[in-house]
């Protein structure tokens, strides 16, 4: 298949250009938003629908600044140390998960503090809302024509331009992975009561998994390379600890909701 090359522009209003890595940005958060607001309605939620308002305001400013933080120091340092201002140009990518799960996290403790709630309480609520805005940052990635995977002969490879070689669409393989299939097994895990931090834990560990596979058909960035063994990634070295962390939280002693802990 030729990959169909797409504007990034999706349309202009006089001088300024919205561009479509930044819509999907905003689809993810109104996704997100109203999956957030539903469950909150739902029978039994111990949510309000202005506690979720709140709550995803904050998460919106920790997902932007955590990402784009994220990348500049994990993947990019040098680049934006010399050039600062390329810092604010968030519409030609560059954007790092687990940056923006730093943010995520930090804008959770902070709300919970100010409402008094406990954090895995409230990032296990989180949790299930994040694969639809993974998924809208996937398809930005493919439309900006980015994070190619290697050489393939596979019959979905993609070529770029005729003549050229066949790549993995690997933003496509992390839309379905991370966004529609982590989506739906979080989503129904959550639907049950769980112990305080299993939600959380699952969505950490099979993000994980994911991301992780995927990274081994996924060209590393350029200015990066391997950082190891011709194949670690600096994708699949961030993932460790994120991998180690919902191992722990899926098998810590735990209680579940509103249950007095065992003595």
């Amino acid at each position: 298949m030729l990959y169909p090359h797409i504007n990034p522009v999706a349309f202009s209003i006089g001088s300024m250009q919205i561009h479509w890595y930044g819509l999907m940005y905003l689809v993810g958060f109104c996704l997100g938003w109203g999956l957030a607001r539903w469950r909150a309605s739902r029978p039994g939620s111990l949510w309000k629908p202005a506690d979720v308002d709140d709550l995803v305001t904050w998460i919106m400013l920790g997902v932007i600044v955590g990402a784009r933080l994220g990348y500049v120091l994990f993947y990019d340092l040098p680049s934006f140390a010399a050039h600062p201002a390329l810092i604010f140009q968030l519409w030609n990518g560059g954007m790092s998960f687990h940056g923006g799960l730093c943010g995520v996290l930090i804008a959770c403790w902070w709300w919970s503090r100010r409402h008094k709630r406990p954090m895995l309480q409230v990032v296990d609520f989180c949790a299930p809302l994040i694969p639809p805005g993974l998924f809208c940052g996937r398809i930005g990635n493919f439309i900006n024509g980015e994070l190619w995977g290697g050489v393939t002969d596979m019959p979905w490879g993609m070529a770029l331009a005729e003549g050229l070689p066949m790549r993995h669409p690997s933003q496509l393989y992390e839309a379905f992975l991370e966004g529609i299939v982590l989506f739906v097994v979080v989503w129904l895990y959550s639907s049950k009561p769980r112990p305080v931090g299993r939600v959380a834990g699952l969505f950490a560990l099979l993000y994980a998994i994911f991301r992780s596979l995927v990274e081994f058909v996924r060209q590393p960035d350029v200015q990066l390379g391997y950082l190891a063994w011709g194949w670690l990634t600096m994708g699949q070295l961030l993932c460790v600890p994120l991998m180690l962390a919902g191992l722990w939280l899926l098998l810590r002693p735990s209680t579940l909701p509103g249950t007095p802990p065992r003595h």
